[in-house]
């Protein structure tokens, strides 16, 4: 694995002074947590906390429109559905169409709507309950941005270009969309008086919300928690990217996953003779590395990693368990997604009519 990746999650706890997950006293029951799918936090215990009292919680877990959704996402969906699974939590999913947009990551907006909508009608396909999971898309509710326009008053110029170091030529919609996120990560609290806020991001999204935690207090809002998650490699054994070609994507067809998998970066030897003797390297073996974090428990997966250690188990035998688990995976997702109701789609998604009352 990349030690970039590594370093991306360390940065965070030793310059910008996220604790580590290790630290908490007391974490929740959910494989994402126990398989150390989650590296670091900011006030995650008091939201945890409030959580157990019974008072009002939510989760904010927004998405890129982008691309599309691959296994790099798994980690942070399964956080958000054990949350709202087990403690019947609302979960707000802002799909930034126009940050999409004005990121020249999609030359037009009719594409940017087009994708977050199909974004949509996935996580609803992935396992997200409709009644209790809420969309927002800017460009169906643009009351979003008087509400960005609001918060964008604490917010200087300055701050945003030493955040993200943009440049004088970089389009002033950039330099906005810090107000435009900051206003979906509050939002559960502006409107429903949801108190209690938990962001799952990976740790190149820390920026976004340490903007959003300065602002908060200035307005009467809580801080909103953060749980970093950690970064999973790319087939590469690099990080998870659609430019690189290097994921495993939800729409993938299983011949297509199975010519991923047998291309993916291995940590076994040249030969089989070679692997017999002298064993694999199941630490860098990125087959390895998905089975044991997404698909088998602790006591199988060590199971695994002794006997791929010893020569016992081959790169290509690790590769074969892994295609039968996403095959599995991916069917049983683009069944559900043929299921999926417009009805649900759009109830989910919040518009206009929703009156904002402070």
């Amino acid at each position: 694995m990349d030690n970039k990746l590594l370093e991306n999650n360390e940065k965070l706890v030793k310059e910008f002074g996220a604790l580590r997950v290790s630290t908490l006293k007391e974490i929740p029951d959910c494989y994402t947590f126990n398989n150390n799918l989650i590296y670091s936090h900011r006030d995650f215990d008091k939201f945890f906390n409030a959580l157990k009292r019974g008072e009002k919680c939510a989760i904010v877990s927004g998405l890129n429109a982008s691309g599309t959704l691959h296994l790099g996402h798994k980690a942070v969906f399964d956080t958000n559905l054990y949350f709202q699974k087990k403690y019947n939590l609302p979960v707000f999913i802002p799909i930034s169409d126009d940050e999409s947009y004005v990121s020249n990551k999609i030359n037009n907006q009719e594409q940017a709507l087009k994708n977050a909508l199909e974004l949509a009608k996935e996580l609803l396909a992935y396992g997200f309950d409709p009644k209790k999971t809420y969309f927002i898309i800017d460009q169906i509710y643009t009351n979003i941005y008087n509400f960005a326009i609001k918060l964008s008053k604490k917010i200087n110029l300055s701050e945003v270009k030493a955040t993200y170091g943009y440049k004088n030529e970089d389009n002033i919609g950039l330099y906005f969309y810090p107000s435009v996120q900051s206003a979906h990560i509050l939002f559960p609290q502006f409107k429903f008086k949801i108190k209690h806020v938990l962001v799952p991001i990976g740790p190149d999204e820390d920026a976004h919300i340490r903007i959003c935690r300065d602002i908060a207090p200035l307005f009467g809002y809580e801080k909103p928690s953060i749980l970093h998650l950690s970064f999973i490699p790319g087939l590469d054994g690099e990080k998870m990217s659609k430019s690189r070609d290097n994921g495993i994507f939800f729409n993938d067809d299983i011949k297509t996953i199975n010519k991923k998998i047998n291309k993916a970066f291995s940590g076994g030897q040249k030969t089989i003779e070679e692997h017999r003797k002298l064993g694999g390297n199941p630490d860098v073996d990125v087959a390895y590395q998905y089975l044991s974090k997404f698909f088998f428990d602790k006591e199988k997966s060590k199971k695994i990693y002794e006997d791929y250690k010893k020569g016992k188990i081959l790169s290509g035998e690790l590769k074969k368990m892994l295609i039968d688990e996403l095959t599995e995976f991916i069917e049983n997702f683009q069944k559900n997604l043929r299921n999926i109701k417009e009805k649900d789609l759009s109830n989910s998604i919040i518009k206009n009519e929703i009156d904002f009352k402070e």
